[in-house]
């Protein structure tokens, strides 16, 4: 399962729209049942209407009705380039990924020839999530 999200992953990331940074990120995003959606960084002149991959294969998942998600593939690196190095989420992916996602929710870090797989508490420990609102932590 890991190998597999990971290439699509790979595979989104040709897509990136990054004409700014010029650090293209793909993600693929699997579902309870099965589904996969993928995302890429969407950038802005403006800067702050950018969006990572992460987020947007989350955003296109629950668009479409989806609020059961198991992993989450990324791939990341310099545009035009193979990806050399692991690409971990950043804070906001981490708190997005919380809002949808259990504590055990795995998030693959891809490269071509490699992956390493944590659980969503590694990347986030402590996390404040819709439990905080409800009473329940």
């Amino acid at each position: 399962m890991a190998r597999r999200l990971a290439e699509a992953a790979l595979q989104a990331r040709e897509n990136a729209y990054c004409p700014y940074s010029g650090f293209a990120v793909g993600a693929a995003l699997l579902t309870a049942d099965g589904k996969l959606y993928t995302g890429v960084n969407v950038e802005n002149a403006a800067f702050g209407p950018t969006n990572c991959a992460e987020r947007t294969a989350f955003f296109t998942a629950v668009a479409a009705g989806e609020r059961d998600f198991t992993a989450i593939a990324i791939a990341g690196g310099k545009a035009n380039e193979a990806a050399k190095d692991f690409c971990a989420p950043c804070g906001v992916c981490r708190q997005v990924m919380r809002e949808f996602c259990r504590d055990d929710f795995q998030i693959i870090l891809a490269k071509p020839d490699a992956v390493r797989v944590f659980a969503l508490k590694e990347l986030l420990p402590e996390s404040f999530s819709p439990d905080n609102l409800n009473g329940q932590e």
